[in-house]
């Protein structure tokens, strides 16, 4: 028996040794498993495609999409089944290599807690390996890095050489380093060396450059310093704001503070939304300008209303579609999509819905040629009669009644000059000049100290800063009726620049941080309203000033300084 089992022993050692040999060659699929990936591939595209194409044929004919037949059930349950078998087949690597990753990064976590004692730039520099490891594989299993891992001022300086040669992009910084800091301070040193100018005075530390990577700038080097005064509290519908203001401009701050007390102390302020729709505006052209017409028939036909708004709203659900104005050049038509935005100020969004509607114009206009998503008949960032006229972001209008004795004590002034002076220079003398929308004192002023302090985008003031103020005596002559309106305040709460950490601060000061979860689009038209009562009281501020003579002795009081700051 032991003679038996001596070469069942032995072959028992053959087998374990040739197995180590086995597992190292790699698998080889049997064709029954090629034939069942292709088979169900192709059942997952195929029913896919039929479903898509069912569906887009109920959208255009306006059946509901709940409505099903026996064929198009059929093609769910074919397509429920070929996903869970693709995922199954295919998802259990991913799932694990994922796990295996999650695992590294945290032993780098606990390994960064038990240095929690080294200073903020060491910190910062570990961060990066933390935060982005270079690559899942290259991560040892053990808690027993090297610490090269850490990067060294010899690594650095290599790296400004490779950038200042041109050898290492600027841009590429961030993702090569995965380390946003450390990569903004070699470009600024990179810089200071292409140049040979020193950048001493514009700020660095204090700032979380990962905010900003792939939303709000591209390759910075620094931050620069704007000041935050308050103005109020501005009582405007009730409620007290205490309104934050980002500007270099002395006096301004002060004076709508002054507008903020007169205001106050009338009574307050009361303000209206009137309109809540962003727009974009595509351009497509055509052979003819016949089949151009006929486009916008379609578009603005209101039977065809319901089917684009499906087709639009699937862009966000935030985003609902309100409208179109088309206006046609020759063979060119230009078709100005609005919709509402939620708290967003919108424009991605409504791109987005733009995007989808053009996509299903195509079958029916196959001829059409789309030659940009915005031919500026939106109009962005430029003064333009149709956002004066119908509107872009949130139309305002802001009112309030100045007592007789406020206008005396506070602002210094009588309700006469006041409306004598408003009539001469907000209103003739606008007109004299030709203004677009610019029948005011300094609307943009306070449009852009408020836009620079909440995160908006600062090139929107342009159009934003339309506005009209009227000024009339009431009560018998005795006290003062003034009112701003605004057709385009474009500003949003959520996205963009407003999740900076300063501008955050700002948006929670006057209370509409965020999205408003149980009435969407709450917050961003309180902002909007907000920015045209600030408007209110700059524009009742500056025109007391003038209409008193206060306005030079005021600037060479609060805007002027002896000190020389180049020095500084």
């Amino acid at each position: 028996m032991e003679a038996l089992r001596r070469p069942t022993a032995g072959k028992g050692r053959q087998q374990q040794q040739q197995r180590p040999q086995r597992r190292r060659r790699p698998p080889t699929p049997s064709p029954p498993l090629y034939l069942t990936n292709g088979i169900f591939f192709t059942l997952f595209f195929s029913v896919a495609y039929f479903l898509l194409t069912r569906w887009r044929e109920k959208i255009r004919t306006s059946t509901p999409l709940h409505v099903v037949t026996l064929s198009e059930m059929a093609a769910i349950m074919s397509l429920i089944a070929s996903f869970i078998y693709l995922l199954g087949f295919f998802g259990i690597d991913f799932v694990q290599s994922f796990i295996t990753t999650r695992g590294s990064t945290d032993a780098w976590e606990e390994d960064e807690d038990e240095d929690e004692d080294q200073d903020q730039d060491a910190r910062n520099r570990h961060a990066s390996y933390i935060r982005r490891p270079p690559c899942a594989a290259a991560i040892p299993d053990s808690l027993d890095c090297p610490s090269s891992i850490t990067p060294t001022a010899d690594e650095d300086e290599e790296i400004i050489k490779a950038v200042v040669d041109g050898t290492t992009p600027s841009y590429s910084l961030e993702t090569r380093l995965g380390n946003c800091k450390r990569a903004a301070g070699i470009r600024r040193e990179a810089l200071q060396r292409t140049t040979g100018k020193a950048l001493d005075g514009l700020g660095f530390e204090g700032f979380d450059y990962d905010s900003i990577l792939g939303q709000c700038c591209e390759m910075p080097v620094g931050f620069v310093q704007i000041p935050v005064g308050i103005a109020g509290p501005l009582l405007l519908d009730g409620r007290e704001f205490l309104v934050p203001m980002a500007t270099t401009e002395g006096c301004l701050v002060a004076s709508t503070n002054r507008g903020c007390k007169a205001i106050h102390a009338s009574g307050g302020a009361t303000s209206v939304i009137l309109k809540d729709g962003m727009t974009r505006a595509p351009v497509v052209r055509f052979g003819s300008a016949k089949r151009a017409a006929q486009l916008k028939f379609f578009m603005e036909d209101p039977e065809n209303f319901e089917t684009l708004s499906v087709v639009f709203n699937r862009s966000s659900r935030f985003a609902r579609f309100q409208g179109i104005q088309c206006a046609i050049a020759g063979k060119n038509l230009y078709m100005r999509f609005s919709c509402s935005t939620g708290d967003a100020m919108g424009m991605n969004m409504v791109s987005k819905g733009v995007q989808n509607v053009l996509d299903f114009l195509q079958t029916d206009f196959p001829d059409m040629d789309v030659i940009g998503i915005s031919g500026n008949f939106c109009s962005d960032k430029k003064p333009a009669a149709v956002n004066w006229i119908e509107g872009r972001g949130k139309s305002v209008v802001c009112e309030a009644v100045i007592n007789e004795e406020v206008v005396k004590k506070v602002l210094k002034t009588t309700v006469p000059a006041l409306v004598e002076l408003n009539v001469l220079k907000n209103l003739t003398g606008s007109a004299m000049a030709g203004a677009l929308g610019g029948f005011n004192a300094h609307a943009s002023n306070i449009v852009s100290a408020l836009y620079l302090a909440t995160g908006q985008d600062p090139a929107q003031n342009v159009e934003s800063s339309h506005c009209i103020t009227m000024m009339e005596a009431v009560n018998d002559g005795k006290d003062l009726h003034i009112s701003v309106s605004m057709p385009s305040i474009e500003v949003g709460t959520v996205g963009g620049g407003t999740q900076l950490a300063s501008q955050s601060a700002c948006l929670n000061l006057l209370g509409v941080k965020g999205a408003c979860k149980d009435s969407p689009g709450f917050n961003s038209r309180v902002l909007a309203s907000v920015v045209a009562g600030a408007v209110l009281a700059g524009e009742l501020s500056l025109m007391s000033a003038l209409a008193a003579g206060q306005l030079v002795r005021s600037h060479m009081k609060y805007n002027r300084s002896s000190k020389d700051v180049s020095k500084v």
